[in-house]
């Protein structure tokens, strides 16, 4: 049977309020998403409590406690305990014991990752590995943003190579000569525009350019 797609509206339980639960919570709200944020440090709760509309300070890990809060209403959860592997599953277990759905679950480890995911985590994160791998692409100093799909297929944001500086996208063949497509330009003090074979690409422009990350790679490293 198919996943249920999660409901994009709906209210998400977000437990541990560390940098990476607090950076989810906030940016949920910010996107109009009711968020019901548990934590069990008392200083985090006094210190979220004005940001955060909904925040309680519980112990996750207990599960009578998880019910009384009503976090079996919930059909998403993210878990972004990760100082102790321990409490990350006795609360993942918890939640999957509750029926909720969608489970989006920080780990600190690979193997902390495969248990997560053989108890019900049906998303597992790892946001230094993540964060780690994003870096090192960017630290060449062309790419500006860069976004990785799990068939190694990525989107970045960057600098123009100088050999496309001057010149319409068809002019300089870029796709024909390293396999990948500039999707958007932006000219300073301007919006992005879908690229067209015509779009003439200058110094000042940043590209939107999609690909295999290896030709990316290989297209970024033009002079």
């Amino acid at each position: 049977m198919a996943e249920k797609k999660p409901d994009h509206n709906a209210p998400v339980l977000v437990i541990g309020l560390g940098r990476f639960g607090a950076s989810m919570a906030e940016q949920l709200v910010k996107q109009g998403r009711e968020v019901l944020a548990i934590e069990r440090s008392q200083e985090l709760v006094q210190k979220w409590a004005s940001t955060l509309t909904h925040v309680v300070e519980a112990d996750a890990t207990n599960i009578d406690a998880l019910r009384q809060l009503g976090a079996q209403e919930f059909t998403s959860a993210v878990v972004g305990v990760g100082t102790s592997i321990e409490s990350s599953v006795l609360i993942t277990v918890n939640l999957v014991d509750l029926g909720i759905e969608h489970l989006w679950v920080k780990a600190i480890t690979p193997s902390h990752g495969k248990i997560l995911t053989r108890i019900g985590a049906n998303h597992v994160i790892y946001p230094e590995a993540d964060a780690g791998v994003r870096a090192a692409h960017l630290v060449g100093g062309r790419m500006l943003d860069f976004i990785e799909f799990d068939d190694g297929f990525a989107i970045v944001k960057m600098y123009p190579p100088k050999e496309t500086q001057g010149f319409t996208l068809a002019e300089s063949q870029v796709r024909s000569k390293y396999g990948i497509t500039v999707v958007g330009v932006k000219s300073p003090g301007e919006d992005f525009t879908y690229a067209q074979p015509d779009t003439k690409v200058t110094r000042r422009d940043v590209l939107i350019v999609s690909g295999h990350v290896d030709l990316l790679e290989r297209f970024a490293a033009r002079p």
